[in-house]
């Protein structure tokens, strides 16, 4: 259901920001100004591609998953697609996107909320050989001591 409302919100509120540039600037020069910051956008797309490939491949000649630069690899294509759609605030997220350092920010969201739900949920699932961790809601009472220590 959120996902339906961005699906119908988003185009709403970027064809409103159209226009009332289009207002204050005038028509011809909106239009420039999208099809500017959709040629920026593609340079920009284009040559962190190209980076994000390079790391990738450096990863695995040196025998490495290149997990990161896979998921870095979405987001720039998803930036890059975020800039073509006319538009400014699709444009400003698609260049949030591509500034590598943004880039890195939206890539520690997104690998601590898929990694932080599945670990979570290791521990709720009840599988064979897990009644160590749950057992079955009863309390261990148990003592210890080290070796020649006092009791």
């Amino acid at each position: 259901m959120k996902y339906l409302i961005f699906v119908v919100v988003a185009p709403i509120a970027e064809i409103s920001l159209l226009i009332k540039v289009g207002n204050e600037i005038g028509s011809l020069p909106t239009i420039g100004l999208v099809l500017l910051t959709a040629g920026i956008g593609v340079s920009l797309l284009r040559q962190q591609g190209v980076e994000a490939f390079s790391r990738a491949r450096k990863k695995m000649n040196a025998g490495g998953l290149p997990a990161q630069e896979m998921i870095e690899a979405v987001i720039i294509a998803l930036s890059g697609a975020l800039l073509v759609v006319p538009g400014f605030a699709t444009d400003l997220l698609g260049f949030a996107g591509l500034v590598p350092r943004l880039r890195m920010y939206f890539l520690s969201g997104l690998v601590s909320k898929f990694f932080v739900r599945s670990y979570g949920q290791s521990f709720t699932r009840e599988q064979p050989g897990n009644d160590m961790i749950h057992n079955k809601g009863k309390a261990i009472d148990a003592e210890y001591w080290r070796e020649g220590e006092d009791k």
